[in-house]
Formats: structure tokens, sequence, C-alpha cells
């Protein structure tokens, strides 16, 4: 099997040989030229008497890192000292050396990265993450009265630990703590706190999370206004509290977390509600509560005593009896009233009833006079008002005052001055009673 060349494509049976690859890439790396790089010194290897220092250059937002190979005098002739830590912006030319096949970056020149530049990254990454919404007041969150348990991100064996267990503690002897130590400066701190982080965010025991760390320089609080990490605070679901240095310091993630505490102390305090105070506000609660219930107790018995001293409720039967003899006397008058009318009115009765008396016929019966009716034919019981309805022969009945006579007519007389069409009978110039007979 013969080795392919560099030009003719590998294969199972042409393969290439290490040196051919080691120089393929070789060559691809060095066509890249010389670059700016800007990252975080976190290893610096410089032995006194050798010709090449070694440092590695990390990226602080990511898991990245690279090697550089420079001269000592570079770093020993820097303006501004390079130690572990530091950030720089460095020039180099990428290098793959083939004997043992690695990757390095040949650096011709070394620049610190300045407070004032930090600053200023600092400066338009907030103006960008103000520009995208994640300082809305709007998002802010509130935190939890009373919280079960605190996570507690921050350096171990620190003062900020110690200052948020016991003055939370202090404040609240029951609450539970889950603490995860991280770094909190240097090139390995992001990625640990993003870590702890996102671990304490999907614990669903943990109410509220603190980021605590003390004070320091601009360059040691560096990673709390890390992008990466601003943003993953940005995403917690769980409320966030940002309690990094002291108060004149202000990380990025003091605009992005949910709470701002000037110091660790602050943070415990603003978290943890103090039992004492509870105690001493339900006192006075309860003293207000008193007070109100009794003032209000009494103002109902002044206002039931003021209703009791009124007549009507001092003497209930009172006015009942006034209006009991009001009510008798107004019966008194009505039944008058009534007597009197019912008096007048059979006043009244007995006269028209003696009126009518007077002017009924059974009266005037009783003066002497009768009714005549006649009995037979198709006048059967009409009175006889005149001799021509009771021709002589016709059957009568004479109604008196005692009875009822049955007569004949035997002949009729007509009044004075009055001659009737009809002759007399004999009867009625011998005997004028006998115009009837029984």
């Amino acid at each position: 099997m013969t080795p392919a060349s560099p030009r003719t494509p590998s294969s199972p049976e042409q393969p290439w040989p290490v040196r051919v690859v080691s120089d393929q890439i070789a060559a691809w790396i060095h066509r890249l030229g010389a670059v700016w790089v800007e990252g975080q010194i976190t290893q610096l290897s410089l032995r006194p008497g050798t010709r090449t220092a070694f440092l590695t250059l990390r990226d602080p937002s990511v898991d990245n890192s690279l090697t550089l190979t420079c001269p000592p005098r570079l770093i020993s002739e820097a303006p501004v000292p390079v130690t572990e830590g530091s950030r720089v912006v460095v020039r180099g030319t990428p290098r793959f050396y083939t004997g043992r096949g690695s990757f390095s970056l040949q650096v011709s020149e070394i620049r610190p990265v300045g407070v004032g530049e930090l600053l200023a990254r600092i400066e338009r990454l907030k103006q960008a993450l103000a520009a995208e919404g994640l300082f809305d007041p709007r998002l802010k969150r509130p935190l939890p009265f009373l919280p079960t348990c605190v996570g507690l991100v921050t350096g171990r064996a620190s003062a900020a630990e110690r200052d948020v267990v016991e003055v939370a503690r202090g404040r609240w002897p029951d609450v539970r703590f889950a603490i995860r130590n991280t770094a909190v400066q240097g090139a390995s701190a992001v990625p640990q706190i993003l870590d702890a982080l996102a671990e304490l965010d999907a614990d669903p025991a943990v109410d509220v999370i603190i980021l605590a760390r003390g004070g320091g320089s601009v360059e040691d609080l560096l990673p709390f206004s890390d992008e990466a990490l601003v943003r993953a605070v940005s995403r917690c679901r769980t409320p966030v509290v940002s309690a990094i240095g002291h108060e004149p310091d202000s990380p990025l993630t003091d605009h992005v977390a949910d709470l701002r505490a000037a110091t660790p102390t602050d943070a415990a305090k603003r978290v943890v509600p103090d039992v004492a105070e509870e105690r001493r506000r339900i006192a006075e609660a309860r003293a207000r509560t008193a007070r109100a219930l009794r003032g209000w107790v009494d103002r109902e018995r002044h206002q039931l005593d003021a209703l009791r001293s009124r007549p009507v409720l001092a003497d209930p039967h009172g006015l009942v009896t006034v209006r009991a003899e009001v009510v008798a006397e107004a019966l008194r008058a009505v039944r008058r009233d009534v007597t009197r009318i019912v008096q007048t009115e059979s006043t009244s009765l007995g006269h028209l009833a003696a009126r009518l008396t007077t002017l009924g016929p059974a009266a005037t019966l009783a003066r002497g006079y009768a009714v005549v009716q006649s009995v037979a034919g198709d006048h059967d019981g009409r009175v006889v008002s005149s001799i021509a309805d009771a021709p002589p022969g016709s059957q009568l009945r004479i109604r008196v005052s005692d009875g009822a006579l049955s007569a004949a007519v035997l002949g009729s007389t007509p009044a004075a001055g009055r001659a009737g069409p009809d002759r007399a009978s004999p009867a009625t110039d011998t005997d004028p009673d006998a115009e009837e007979q029984t």
C-alpha cells in the first residue's frame, strides 16, 4: 500500500502519513495571519533562564481557552504587571507545531485592558441589554414573604456567606439554605456561577436565590457584569437577589436581578423577615384590634343606653295605654253616633210606616169603605169603578175590613147630575139603598 501524496485524496488504500496531515493543518492555520485576541490570563508559566513563557488565555464567558507563547520580556517589560486573572488584549500569530501536533498563539504584543476600557465596555453592554428590555422594572418579581429555602451562590468560606447565613438565622432561626460555593472572581467564576444558578433555579424547594460577594476592584467584580451571567439571571424562574460588593458597586446583575441589595447583610435582611419585629407587629396589631373592639363595644353600649332612655322604650306599655284610651273614647263616640242615627232613622221609619198605613187600603176599609170586584166573565177580579162595569145580574165580590161578601146587581142608579144611558130599574125609584144585596 503506497501512501497518498497531499495532492491526492486520502482513502483506506492510500492514507495520508501523519506528517502530511500535520503539514496541511499547519499550512491552513498559518494562513490566518496575525490576530488580536482578548481574554483573561488563567495560567502563567515563566521560568528563569527560559526563552519562552507559556500562558493560558481564557474566554470569561464560556469554557474556551488558548495556549499562548511569548518571549519573557513581553511580561517583564509590560507597563502594567501581567498576572493570573488579568484581562489582556494580545496580538499573536497562530502556530501549529507539527512535531508534537500542538497549537498555540505566538504572541508579539500584550496590552493590559485598563479599568477605563473595562468600564466603557460594561456601559456599552448595559445600554445594549437595556435596549432589549432586560432591565424593565415590570419584569421584576416580588420576593416571597417567608421563603422555606434560600439558595445562596457565594465563595467558599467567604465573609459574604457568613454574613448572609448568620444575619438570616438571627432574624428567622428556622430558615434553610441551599448553598453553592463557587469562584467569585477570575476566569472560572462565570461558568461555575452559571452551573450553580441553573441547579438552584431547577430546585422546586428553593424560593429565592441570592448572589453574594464582598467588595473588590472593578476587575474582581467583572464576572458579575458578564453578558452570559446577566442573561442567565434574567431567564431564572426563581426570584434572584443581587448582593455584589458594597453600595457604590453596581455590576450588571444588580440591574437585571429582581432585587438589588447594597451588601450581603442587606440581602439577608431583605429576604428573611425579622421574627422579633414580626412578633412586635403582631402584638401591636392585636393591641390595636382590642382597642378598636372595645371602642366599638363602648359606642354600641352608649347607643343602646340612649335608645333605652327614650320614653317609647323606657315605658313601652305607656304608648299602648294612651292609645287604648283614645281608641275607647273613639269607640264610645262611634256608638253614640250610631245609636243616635239608628234612633233617628227608627223614628223616621215609624212615621213613614204610619203614613203608609194611613194611606193603605186596609185603613180605608177600616173606615167603612169597600172594594167591589167583578166575579164572572172576562173581567173576573177587576175592580168595579163604574156602574157600566156591573150591569144588572152581574156577580160581585165585595171586600170589607174583616172579609169579603158575594152579591148580585139588581140595578144601578147614576150619581146626581150624571144621567146614564140605561133606563133606571124599578127598584131604583122605590129603594136607593138596594144597589147591592147579599
